[in-house]
């Protein structure tokens, strides 16, 4: 066959496959590319994801309408208002009181009338009214406050009042849908919606050497009068109650912070059950591992919690830690700085144990730890307990068992003494050791309360000083 030849056939053979697909174009008829989506698979099942809470967190997250999580909510936000007396000028040169308010806003979280809100609302306040959404006014007593963490207890005489429902904030993930519906003004309620931020913020807003600061931030509006108001998921369950906001110019501008709803339920119990937070405590100073420091110890990354000292007698202490230890997880949950260790420990009590992981020469070490209270005890102490000691002037301390050999006594070591107070008008000093209440010998701090409690009228403390010689008298009139 000649080239020509084959060229020809070549060409024929190009044409008529052209030809056929021009043909079944124009006459097979057109398909349809289907995808299909299963809708009703909502959650998500892995064997790494403990109780089913990340697939929880995504379900909440998942509406965009949040008229269901509103309308569940609204109703258990309320409107809190506390009376104040100041002293005026009046008439003629003579005093006068005068009352201001505070106002914002409270969650109900029982049926029987409790209801959580910020302390600094009701701080200082003689008097407190509270509106529900449904315009019922109440009067309220406050059951406790603890302004280490700006939570404060209220209790009205109601029944069968719609209560939040309680979620997990430990669940919550950045990104994830929330609302924060507040009662401000007694406007009856306002809603703003917002993704959270940040988790674990500290913002160095509270006071106090307890104080524990482990915020959720989110970019919700929330304005003055929202503050004690609910931070909700898309589920309608209350994740934090709102507390603060960081602004220049005095209004909204994107940066809110609450407090995480484990932490306000454990505090909330706390109040309800004793009149006072029950702190339990490593018995550690504490800082944050910085860049330098996570180089210098040779960490894996810049995180973690870094031992600047041991109390003596204390839970760390008689675990074993020692100062430059560095903790990595509290009962297996990852510890990257110190409001992270707070927020934990903060849902604990005295007596509790907890197992700490730690890094000591670069090798990772397990320790478990008995909380102790700041007095160095394992007992939980009630309000009344607490105002005692406040009320005489002193705070107490056990003794630790080195102290007891050194001496070889017992008793309750006095830490401090209030200015103005009873103790201080005997001339007592701190480091003073109680071994006897009215001739009656005291092993140590609850020992030593129950004393103090059932004495009235002259009462008589001996006991020593270390580096003194002799026993030491004082005494005061308890009514």
């Amino acid at each position: 066959m000649t080239t020509r030849q084959i060229a020809f056939t070549i060409g024929i053979s190009l044409l008529s496959a052209v030809a056929a697909v021009v043909v079944y174009h124009f006459v097979a008829p057109p398909k349809q590319i289907v995808i299909r989506e299963d809708f009703d698979a909502r959650y998500i099942r892995n064997s790494d994801w403990v109780n089913d809470i990340r697939p929880r967190t995504f379900l909440s997250a998942m509406p965009t309408d949040f008229t269901q999580a509103a309308d569940a909510v609204t109703p258990s936000v309320a409107f809190i208002r506390a009376f104040h007396t100041e002293k005026g000028d009046g008439l003629m040169g003579l005093l006068r009181e005068e009352y201001s308010t505070t106002s914002g806003s409270g969650v109900v979280i029982s049926s029987d009338g409790y209801i959580v809100t910020n302390n600094h609302v009701v701080e200082g306040g003689v008097r407190f009214e509270v509106i529900l959404n449904d315009k019922r006014e109440f009067s309220a007593t406050i059951v406790g406050n603890d302004p280490s963490t700006d939570l404060a207890l209220l209790k009205i005489e109601a029944e069968h009042l719609l209560a939040v429902e309680i979620g997990n904030s430990d669940s919550l993930r950045v990104g994830e849908w929330v609302l924060a519906v507040g009662n401000p003004f007694n406007l009856e309620s306002t809603v703003t919606a917002g993704i959270v931020s940040a988790k674990g913020r500290n913002i160095d807003i509270l006071e106090g050497q307890d104080r524990i600061e482990s915020f959720i931030q989110t970019d919700a509006v929330v304005n003055p009068g929202n503050s004690g108001g609910a931070l909700v998921n898309t589920n309608g369950e209350l994740v934090g109650i709102n507390t603060a906001i960081i602004t220049r110019s005095g209004g909204y501008e994107g940066y809110s912070f609450a407090i995480p709803v484990n932490l306000v339920s454990k505090i909330v119990r706390d109040l309800r059950d004793y009149g006072s937070v029950q702190r339990g405590l490593l018995g550690a100073y504490i800082d944050n591992v910085t860049a330098g420091i996570a180089e210098a110890k040779k960490l894996r990354q810049v995180a973690g919690v870094l031992v600047t000292r041991v109390a003596e007698n204390s839970g760390a202490e008689n675990a074993g830690l020692h100062a430059g230890d560095v903790i990595i997880a509290i009962n297996g949950k990852s510890v990257r700085d110190v409001p992270a260790l707070q927020e934990i420990l903060g849902q604990l009590r005295p007596g509790d144990e907890v197992k700490v992981t730690y890094v000591r020469n670069q090798k990772e070490n397990a320790a478990t730890i008995t909380l102790k209270n700041k007095m160095n005890s394992t007992s939980s102490l009630s309000a009344s307990e607490e105002q005692l000691l406040h009320q005489l002037g002193f705070e107490l301390r056990n003794l630790s068992r080195d102290e007891q050999s050194r001496l070889g006594v017992k008793g309750a070591k006095v830490m401090s003494i209030f200015r103005g107070s009873q103790v201080e008008a005997t001339n007592m000093e701190p480091g003073f050791v109680i071994t006897s209440i009215n001739n009656k010998q005291v092993s140590d701090v609850e020992h030593a309360i129950r004393l103090l409690k059932r004495t009235k009228g002259s009462v008589v403390i001996s006991g020593i000083y270390e580096h003194y010689e002799g026993e030491y008298y004082y005494s005061f009139d308890k009514e």
